[in-house]
C-alpha cells in the first residue's frame, strides 16, 4: 500500500507541450474555436453575407462576446504553471494532488479553481451558440451535411461537460490505481486550462452512437429483453467499445450501470419492475406501461437529442454518487464512467508498452 502511494514528482511540461489543441486560442490556452470550428464559422459568415447580412451581424456580436468571455478567463492564473495567489502559491502537482486526496462529498464547485468554473460556463455558452448557429444555418436553407456539422460539434461539447464530472468521479475512485487517477487528475487540469480534450473527442462519437442505438430499441420491462439487441448492435460500432462490451459487462456494477442507460430508470426502479412483475406472473411490458406498475409518473421515453443524454447522465451520476455514499446497493458508477475509465487505462497501456520499445 506504501508503495502505490510514493509519487515522484515529474516536469509536467512534456504532457503539456504535446497535447495542446490547436485552433483559435487565447494567450493562455483557451481554445475558443478548434481549427474545424474556425472553418465552419468562415463558411457560415460567408453565405450569410450574400443571403442574411442581418443574422450575420447577430452572428458576429455573439462571436466576439464569446471571444471576450474567453478573455476575462484567460485573466486567471493558468493551471499548468505555477501560481502566486493572494494565500499561498500553487503549482500543477499541488492541484492535481489536492484532487486526489480530496475526501469532501458533495458539490465542490467551492474548492475548485476559478479558472476551472468560469472555463465551464464559457464551454455552455459555445455550446449554445453552436446549436444557435445549427438552427440559423437550416432556417437559411443551407445543405443538411453543413447543419449536421454544426449539430456534431454541439454534441461533442456537450460530452466534454459530461467528461469533466466523469473526470472527478474517477479521480475520487480508490479502487483505482494511483497512476491512473494522476492521469486522469491531468486530463482534467488540461480540459480546464484550454476546454478542449482529445481523448472525449474520440470517445464522443462512440456513446452519441450508442445513445441513438438505445432511442432506436424498444426493450421489454420485466424480462429486460434489449440488452441483447444493444450488444449486438455495440459489436456494429466501435472496437473500443465491442471490447468494452465484451470484457467489463460480467462486472456487476458495469451491468447494472447498464441497465439504468438502456432502460432509463433507476436500478430501484428496475429491481421494483421486476418483483411485481414476477409476483403477478407478468412476463413483461411495454415503456407506456411502466408508470402503472410503478405508481409514479415515470419517464422511459427517450430522444436523439443530446439533452436528453445530458439529463438523463447527470440523474444517473447523482444516483451513483447516493448510492455510493450511503453504501447501498445499485451501480455506484454511471455506464460513461466505466467506459472513459475502460478507453484511458487502455491508452495508457498502450502508451508504457511503447515507451518500452
Amino acid at each position: 500500500m506504501e508503495a502505490e502511494n510514493q509519487f515522484t514528482s515529474v516536469d509536467l511540461s512534456e504532457f503539456f507541450e504535446e497535447e495542446k489543441p490547436t485552433g483559435e486560442e487565447i494567450d493562455t490556452g483557451i481554445v475558443v474555436f478548434t481549427e474545424k470550428q474556425r472553418e465552419m464559422v468562415v463558411e457560415l459568415r460567408a453565405k450569410l453575407a450574400e443571403t442574411d447580412v442581418e443574422h450575420l451581424e447577430l452572428l458576429n456580436k455573439r462571436i466576439e462576446d464569446l471571444k471576450q468571455l474567453a478573455l476575462a478567463i484567460a485573466n486567471f492564473p493558468s493551471l499548468l504553471e505555477r501560481a502566486d495567489l493572494t494565500v499561498g502559491s500553487r503549482t500543477p502537482q499541488s492541484l492535481i494532488e489536492s484532487l486526489i486526496n480530496s475526501t469532501r462529498e458533495g458539490d465542490t464547485t467551492l474548492q475548485l479553481p476559478s479558472k476551472a468554473t468560469l472555463g465551464k460556463g464559457f464551454l455552455v455558452s459555445k455550446l449554445h451558440t453552436f446549436s444557435s448557429l445549427e438552427k440559423l444555418s437550416k432556417n437559411a436553407g443551407f445543405e443538411d451535411k453543413f447543419n449536421r456539422a454544426f449539430h456534431d460539434e454541439t454534441v461533442s461539447m456537450m460530452f466534454l461537460l459530461l467528461a469533466e464530472d466523469v473526470y472527478l468521479n474517477l479521480i475520487r475512485d480508490t479502487s483505482l490505481s494511483m497512476d491512473s487517477r494522476r492521469q486522469l487528475a491531468l486530463s482534467l487540469l488540461l480540459l480546464w486550462e484550454h476546454r478542449a480534450d482529445q481523448n472525449i473527442s474520440d470517445i464522443s462519437p462512440v456513446l452519441q452512437s450508442v445513445w441513438k442505438a438505445r432511442s432506436r430499441l424498444a426493450p421489454a420491462f420485466g424480462t429486460m429483453m434489449g440488452t441483447s439487441e444493444l450488444i449486438m448492435i455495440s459489436f456494429q460500432l466501435d472496437d473500443q467499445w465491442s471490447e468494452f462490451i465484451k470484457t467489463q459487462l460480467g462486472t456487476p456494477d458495469v451491468n447494472q450501470a447498464m441497465e439504468e442507460f438502456l432502460f432509463g430508470i433507476s436500478y430501484e426502479q428496475i429491481t421494483k419492475l421486476k418483483s411485481i412483475l414476477k409476483e403477478q406472473g407478468i412476463g413483461a411490458i411495454g415503456r407506456d406501461e411502466v408508470s402503472s406498475f410503478l405508481g409514479a409518473d415515470v419517464k422511459t421515453d427517450v430522444s436523439e437529442d443530446y439533452r436528453d443524454f445530458y439529463q438523463q447522465y447527470t440523474l444517473r451520476r447523482d444516483n451513483a454518487r447516493a448510492r455510493k455514499r450511503l453504501n447501498i446497493p445499485g451501480p455506484h458508477k454511471t455506464l460513461e464512467d466505466h467506459f472513459i475509465s475502460f478507453v484511458m487505462e487502455k491508452n495508457r497501456e498502450k502508451q508504457n508498452n511503447d515507451n518500452l520499445r
